[in-house]
């Protein structure tokens, strides 16, 4: 079991990632000396160097603070991202460093909280955002690690009582098994990261063993899921502890019927668009509801969450245009993203930019990436975002292309961007790579 009462200093190896840089922000507060390494920098990099953080972008053990010199005091934290060939990863660990994953500090951090679990192949930031901002607005205090940066906090992290954690449990390299849950959310077990599981069986029996770590309260799981919960909830479900029903959209709002175990809330409002974030407040309001929160209270909190950047996020909105960012990079969330665009805009022409995240997951989807896809009207195809992976042969974006079938298509440069967009009615980029510095440039090219 991980003690972290001797640390004084901490050392990031991947530093730049939503879940590493919230970390990285926690000990900060806590009055820890914090420093790391990322192969480039971002947004969420910069920011911590401004925190009073020590930064490199160069992967050299001479860039390491004179103070990580006390192995005694240091902890060494990283991400599985990270490649054995890293050679600050081989000085710690040949110099005798004491290294742990990510996912292993989060446990401890966690361990003797009153831990509140959001897992799930997608939604689970949003749910675990958005019920973080119910419970503080709610005058429940908590702290909460998130895994993007929730537009009213400002931040992947919230800093609060030691007592309450809500956490994103991330089942990427089964991370997600070293928490101790005392209430735990599962929105959805689709087949992903089939580089770590192998087949979806294997993620599921995954999912699975997650709930069996469940002490002191339930599982809350999305209707129709193979996994064992008490609870359920679900879109248009008379079955489920916690539906949505008649969800229409009102004033470019989602606006529905909200029932429960206690009886039905009308004409309930969500603040957040896309009919996904019907169904992951359903999610929130389920784990708050069973915290004692008031279900007022949590309804007003529903309605004035403004969301999670890069969720579905506006950029431009005017009757003329339309620019959305979202992070969908696995099919079921393209295909959730573009139904969304096709309820709240309908007949307008729809222009998608997909970035492809990882050359596996192109590979294992491709043909669902293309069905989801030619869901568009027209699809710019930028080149497939490696992050940790090496290519693999046949596997590329020319090949995806092929396999689209919408009339208007074309492979795209990221450097050409945005000069190379055609007259947009609706526009909207998608991926989890670096899909979202192109946010600024189109910014300014629809204004132009």
């Amino acid at each position: 079991m991980i003690s972290l009462d001797h640390i004084k200093y901490v050392y990031f190896l991947g530093i730049g990632g939503i879940g590493m840089s919230a970390l990285a922000r926690y000990f900060l507060a806590h009055q820890k000396g914090v420093a790391g390494y990322d192969r480039n920098s971002s947004d969420l990099s910069r920011s911590l160097a401004l925190a009073s953080c020590e930064i490199t972008y160069e992967d050299d053990p001479k860039t390491i603070p004179n103070v990580f010199a006390d192995k005694k005091k240091v902890l060494v934290v990283y991400t599985p991202a990270i490649p054995n060939t890293n050679k600050l990863l081989s000085y710690f660990q040949t110099e005798g460093y004491s290294l742990c994953k990510r996912s292993e500090i989060l446990g401890a951090i966690t361990r003797d909280m009153q831990c509140l679990a959001v897992a799930g192949t997608h939604g689970k930031t949003t749910i675990s955002s958005l019920l973080a901002y119910i419970l503080s607005d709610n005058k429940v205090d908590c702290t909460a690690f998130l895994g993007g940066v929730a537009t009213n906090f400002e931040s992947n992290l919230r800093i609060g009582s030691e007592d309450i954690a809500v956490v994103e449990a991330d089942e990427f390299d089964r991370s997600f098994l070293r928490l101790s849950p005392n209430w735990a959310v599962i929105s959805s077990m689709d087949a992903d990261h089939l580089d770590i599981y192998g087949t979806a069986e294997h993620l599921e029996e995954s999912f699975q063993m997650f709930s069996e770590q469940v002490k002191g309260g339930e599982v809350i799981a999305k209707e129709g899921l193979k996994i064992s919960s008490k609870y359920t909830y679900a879109l248009d479900s008379y079955t489920a502890d916690f539906s949505a029903t008649g969800i229409h959209v009102r004033s470019g709002s989602y606006c529905f019927d909200l029932r429960h175990p206690e009886g039905v809330c009308r004409q309930v409002i969500t603040g957040l668009p896309g009919i996904h974030n019907v169904e992951n407040a359903l999610a929130a309001f389920a784990m708050a509801y069973f915290q004692k929160v008031p279900v007022s209270g949590i309804l007003e909190s529903i309605r004035s969450f403004s969301g999670v950047k890069r969720r579905f996020e506006y950029h431009v909105k005017t009757p003329q245009k339309v620019y959305i960012d979202d992070y969908a990079h696995h099919p079921k969330e393209i295909q959730v993203a573009i139904r969304s665009v096709r309820d709240l805009f309908p007949k307008r022409k729809l222009t998608v930019i997909f970035q492809p995240h990882l050359f596996t997951r192109t590979r294992d989807f491709m043909e669902d990436f293309a069905r989801e896809l030619s869901l568009a009207d027209q699809v710019i195809l930028l080149d497939i975002y490696p992050a940790r992976e090496l290519p693999i042969s046949g596997v590329n974006s020319a090949v995806l292309l092929g396999k689209i079938t919408c009339q208007d298509k074309v492979l795209c440069s990221k450097s050409e961007i945005p000069d190379a967009l055609p007259e947009t009615d609706v526009l909207m980029t998608l991926g989890a790579g670096d899909i979202d510095t192109l946010i600024e440039p189109i910014k300014i090219h629809l204004a132009s």
